[in-house]
C-alpha cells in the first residue's frame, strides 16, 4: 500500500478514535483490504498486528461459531456494496479462549460516484466496559492507560509494576475455569490490600495485573514484589483449597514525561517477559537507575517506535556477503536491521528485543522482508543463485498469518522462493516447537530455505536439527575466533560440520576474520563463510557498487 492511502487509513483512524471512548476502533481500506486496528483490540484478542490485511476473515476466526453466520452475512453485505452499515452483537474470543460479547457498530464512507472506500466503525466490549474488569471488578487495561497518560500530563512520577502468573492453565486443567476465575479473584483483592494506600491495582490482558504507585519507590516495590512471591506459594488458598502460584515481575519508573504510555507499556512487557522466561519470576526493572542514559534510552526507544508507525521513517537494511567456502565466490547475503536520526544510527541489539514486546513490530518485521526480498530481486540478473537471509522475531512467527504473509510478500517482489532463506534466531525459543515445526515445513515445501542463526547457543540443539526441516546452520562467531591458536575450538568446528553432515545441512561459518582463519577451517565440512575479512555490513547502494558491478 502506498504511503499516502496509508497516511489516510491513519488520519480517519485518529478521528474515530476520538470520538470512541471506551471503544476499539477499526477502519478498512476496502479497495486494498487493509485495516487498522485498536492497540487494545490487538491485544484484547491476540490479533496479528494493528495493521492487517483481510481483517474480516482474521476476526471471524474469534467469533463464536453460533454467531458466526449472521456476522458472515453483513460482512458480506458490506464488501458487496448492498450494505451501508453494520451493527450487531456477537460473541468474541479472548487470548485466554474466553468470550466476550461485543457490540459492533460500523458505516462505510463512499466516494463521489457513491462507490465504497472505507468501512469504519467501533467494537465494544462488554467485558471491559465502564474500564471495569468483570472477574475481579478491578480498573481494566483501558483505566491503566487512562492512569498512566494522566501521570504524564500532571507531571506525576511513579513506579509502574507488571505481575502475572505461570503456568495457570495447570490449575484450569485440574480445577476447571470457573475455579481458575476464582483464583484470579481472590489474588485481585489480595493485591487491592497488600497496596491499599501505596498504589493503584489494575486486571490486564489473561492473568497479568498492574499496580501504580507514587509513593513506593524501584527498592520498595521490589521487596513488597518479593514478600508477594512467598504469600502466594506459600500461604494462597481459594476456599478451602491450597493453591501455590508462581509470579513473574517486570518494572519501570516512571518519571520521564515525554515518553508515551504505550513505551512504557512495552518495556513493561519486556522486562515482565525476560522474568518469565530467564530471571525464574525475579522482579526485573526496566531500568536500574534513573540517570541520564536510562532517560535517553526511553525517549530512544518511544523515537524508535514513532518512527514504525510512520512507514518505519529512519530504518534502513545493511548486507553482509555470504560467500562460498572453497572459492570465496558471492552466494548470499544477510540483511542487518539499522535505524538512524539526526543523533545517529542505532544498531539493532538496542532496541529489537524491546520493541519484540510491542504490537508494532510485526508492521517493522514485513517492512524488513520486503526491502530485503526487493533488494535481492535487484541482484538476481547478475547472481541469480544469490540468496538473502533474514533474520525473524518470535513475534512475527506466532502469527496464524506469517507463511501467507512471506508468500504473499515472494509474489509481490518477485523473488523466487529458493532465493530467501529465513534464519531461526535465539529468541525464538520462547515459541512451541510444534508451531515452528508446522511452520517451517509449509515454508520448506514452498521452496524457502530455514537457517539456524548463532549455532551452540542456550536455542540450538540436537532436537531443533531433528524436528525442524533445516537447511543451514550458522556456527555462531564464538566458537571460530580462536580457531587459530585453540583446538577445543577447532575440534567444535570440526564437530558441528560432522554433525550438519549427518543431517544433510550446510555450515555457515560467521565471524571470518582473516586469510588464516579462513584457510584453516577450509580442511572442515563448511559451505560458506561469512564476516569481515570479505565486508562488514554496508548498505545496499554499497553492496550494489561491489557486487553487482564487479
Amino acid at each position: 500500500m502506498d504511503r499516502e492511502r496509508k497516511a489516510r487509513l491513519d488520519s480517519i483512524f485518529e478521528a474515530f478514535s476520538i470520538m470512541a471512548e471506551g471503544r476499539y476502533v477499526y477502519v478498512c481500506d476496502m479497495r486494498e483490504d487493509l485495516s487498522r486496528w485498536s492497540h487494545l483490540a490487538v491485544d484484547y484478542f491476540d490479533l496479528p498486528s494493528e495493521y492487517m490485511t483481510g481483517a474480516g476473515d482474521i476476526w471471524a476466526e474469534r467469533i463464536h461459531p453460533d454467531d458466526l453466520p449472521a456476522y458472515q452475512k453483513s460482512i458480506d453485505g458490506i464488501f458487496a456494496g448492498t450494505d451501508g452499515s453494520h451493527d450487531m452483537q456477537y460473541r468474541a474470543r479472548d487470548r485466554e479462549g474466553n468470550y466476550a460479547v461485543c457490540t459492533c457498530r460500523g458505516v462505510v464512507l463512499r466516494d463521489g460516484a457513491g462507490t465504497p472506500i472505507y468501512f469504519c466503525g467501533a467494537i465494544q466490549n462488554h467485558g471491559a466496559m465502564s474500564y471495569v474488569d468483570t472477574i475481579t471488578g478491578l480498573r481494566s487495561l483501558y483505566g491503566f492507560f487512562d492512569d498512566l497518560k494522566s501521570m504524564s500530563w500532571a507531571h506525576d512520577p511513579g513506579t509502574v509494576l507488571l505481575l502475572g502468573l505461570s503456568s495457570f492453565s495447570t490449575i484450569n486443567d485440574l480445577y476447571g475455569y470457573s475455579f481458575g476465575n476464582d483464583v484470579l479473584r481472590v489474588l485481585g483483592n489480595y493485591l487491592t490490600q497488600t497496596f491499599a494506600g501505596r498504589g493503584s491495582v489494575y486486571r490486564m490482558d489473561g492473568t497479568k495485573y498492574a499496580v501504580i504507585s507514587h509513593s513506593l519507590d524501584a527498592a520498595e516495590m521490589q521487596a513488597v514484589y518479593r514478600q508477594l512471591q512467598l504469600d502466594v506459594r506459600h500461604h494462597f488458598s481459594v476456599g478451602e483449597e491450597s493453591v501455590g502460584l508462581t509470579l513473574n515481575a517486570g518494572l519501570v519508573v516512571a518519571n520521564t514525561f515525554d515518553i508515551s504510555a504505550e513505551t512504557i507499556y512495552t518495556c513493561l512487557k519486556y522486562a515482565y517477559s525476560r522474568s518469565k522466561t530467564q530471571l525464574h519470576g525475579h522482579c526485573v526493572v526496566f531500568t536500574d537507575d534513573v540517570t541520564a542514559e536510562s532517560r535517553h534510552y526511553l525517549d530512544l526507544l518511544n523515537r524508535i517506535r514513532a518512527d514504525v508507525t510512520q512507514d518505519c521513517r529512519g530504518f534502513y537494511l545493511c548486507y553482509q556477503p555470504i560467500v562460498d567456502a572453497q572459492t570465496d565466490r558471492l552466494t548470499g547475503m544477510e540483511a542487518l536491521l539499522r535505524w538512524r536520526d539526526e543523533s545517529g544510527t542505532v544498531p539493532p541489539d538496542r532496541f529489537v528485543p524491546v520493541l519484540e514486546q510491542d504490537s508494532v513490530f510485526p508492521v517493522l518485521g514485513h517492512w524488513i522482508l520486503h526491502r530485503a526480498m526487493t533488494d535481492a530481486r535487484r541482484l538476481l540478473d547478475r547472481w541469480p543463485d544469490l540468496v538473502v537471509n533474514v533474520n525473524l522475531s518470535y513475534t512475527q512467527l506466532e502469527h496464524s498469518g506469517f507463511v501467507d504473509e512471506v508468500l504473499d510478500l515472494l509474489e509481490e517482489t518477485g523473488l523466487p522462493p529458493q532465493n530467501l532463506c529465513l534464519e531461526l534466531t535465539e529468541r525464538c525459543k520462547m515459541l512451541d516447537k510444534a508451531l515452528l515445526k508446522t511452520t517451517f515445513r509449509t515454508l520448506r515445501r514452498c521452496g524457502i530455505r530455514i537457517a539456524v542463526d548463532d549455532f551452540g547457543t542456550g536455542f540450538s540443539s540436537l532436537g531443533i536439527l531433528r524436528d525442524l526441516p533445516v537447511t543451514c546452520i550458522k556456527v555462531d562467531r564464538e566458537y571460530v575466533k580462536n580457531v587459530e591458536t585453540s583446538s577445543r575450538d577447532c575440534k567444535t568446528v570440526k564437530w558441528i560440520s560432522e554433525l550438519a553432515s549427518a543431517f544433510h545441512m550446510e555450515v555457515c561459518v560467521e565471524g571470518v576474520e582473516t586469510a588464516a582463519m579462513r584457510d584453516l577451517l577450509r580442511q572442515y565440512h563448511v559451505a560458506r563463510f561469512q564476516g569481515y575479512l570479505y565486508s562488514r555490513p554496508i548498505p545496499f547502494e554499497q553492496f550494489w557498487e561491489k557486487y553487482h558491478e564487479a
